[in-house]
């Protein structure tokens, strides 16, 4: 196998059902990629993890880079040893997390210097510094270097940072170091402009990458110019490569990009929400913090297999969480990642059966139902 393998073995409407091979094992697609920025899906074993159904997590090059650092890592044997994770990892290049860091970096053509918000020293990042950490790092999926756009702004801003962040697209593929099993993701920019996404995506598959991610998306735009920025977007790449929208989403964001051809995703809510009382049902979302809970000896979701909805009750739950007891954020992670992934498998076997559009409608209308009612 030469880089990552990716079949598409179904296709109902844009929707699309696959595999993607890796050196560290195969994830199916569409698929939802756990976050473990700092080597950890925060709250959870790598055991707890798998269990979920999950087959692919990501992890950070700018946190990783600073702290344990990427040389280090490498010592120990690599992203995968350290952590415990023996399956595929991709991994982000850090340029959002630095984009974010306004106040404490610079960016030129060479790439982008910042202070660490840590300890506050000077560290460069260029697209071969980013290429070379994941390396290090042994990720299966390396992402290049891009710019994150803000959002809003101007359409003339937008084409000098996408046309920057090709540049660097381009020095990270000659930094890459094709081999088996591994490959190499460019992320298309421009906004939420109609012709600088095709530009992008246009100079990208000019280059020639594993995948391509849809980048600078989820940053303030709302569920309905993101999704018409993906309408204007996935046309233009390849039908044979795997299509990444990063940083996406809530569960309705990803049905709908399904819908429109995209195969992986990656995001914090499920976890972030975990640790903060949310939980994510077939019917909505809930606080499990309210008052109408702590009575309530019923699962979360009883149409839910994991092992807090099987173990666990609302009121057990919500005194977790009144309590400030760190069982009731890894409880609630776990289950909330557990929806996601059982989530994604209904998106495959739906494709399977090439009922796609019969199971998006059947979704929406139970997540707009709403929480079952208090007893």
């Amino acid at each position: 196998m030469s880089g990552l393998g990716f079949q598409v073995s179904m296709v109902d409407g844009n929707a699309r059902r696959g595999q993607l091979t890796t050196a560290h094992g195969t994830a199916e697609t569409p698929a939802f990629m756990a976050v473990g920025t700092a080597a950890t899906v925060k709250g959870l074993t790598v055991e707890q993890v798998a269990a979920s159904g999950t087959e692919i997590v990501l992890g950070n090059t700018y946190h990783l880079m600073l702290r344990p650092s990427a040389e280090r890592i490498a010592r120990l044997g690599g992203l995968h040893r350290f952590m415990n994770w023996h399956g595929p990892i991709l991994t982000d290049s850090g340029g959002y997390q630095v984009m974010s860091l306004s106040a404490l970096r610079k960016i030129d053509e060479k790439g982008v210097t910042f202070s660490s918000h840590i300890d506050g020293t000077k560290h460069a990042l260029t697209p071969e510094r980013a290429v070379e950490i994941q390396h290090l790092l042994d990720s299966n999926i390396t992402m290049v270097l891009d710019e994150c756009t803000p959002f809003p702004v101007e359409e003339d801003e937008a084409e000098r940072s996408m046309e920057r962040s090709m540049r660097w697209a381009a020095r990270c593929k000659e930094a890459f170091t094709a081999r088996d099993g591994y490959g190499l993701f460019g992320i298309v920019q421009g906004s939420v402009y109609p012709a600088l996404r095709e530009a992008s995506a246009k100079a990208l598959t000019a280059i020639g990458f594993d995948g391509y991610a849809i980048g600078g998306l989820a940053v303030g735009e709302g569920q309905e110019l993101m999704l018409s920025t993906l309408e204007a977007t996935v046309p233009f790449l390849p039908l044979d490569r795997p299509r990444y929208l990063m940083g996406v989403g809530k569960p309705s964001d990803l049905v709908a990009a399904v819908l429109r051809g995209v195969d992986m995703f990656d995001c914090v809510l499920p976890t972030r929400s975990g640790r903060t009382g949310q939980a994510f049902t077939h019917r909505g979302t809930l606080n499990i913090r309210n008052s109408r809970h702590q009575d309530d000896p019923r699962p979360l979701d009883q149409d839910c297999a994991c092992p807090t909805c099987g173990n666990y009750s609302r009121a057990y739950l919500h005194h977790l969480f009144r309590n400030g007891e760190m069982l009731g954020p890894i409880l609630l992670t776990g289950h909330n990642l557990h929806y996601y992934q059982s989530l994604m498998a209904g998106l495959r076997k739906a494709i399977e059966d090439r009922e796609i559009l019969a199971f998006a409608d059947t979704f929406t209308r139970t997540q707009a139902e709403g929480d079952i009612a208090p007893l």
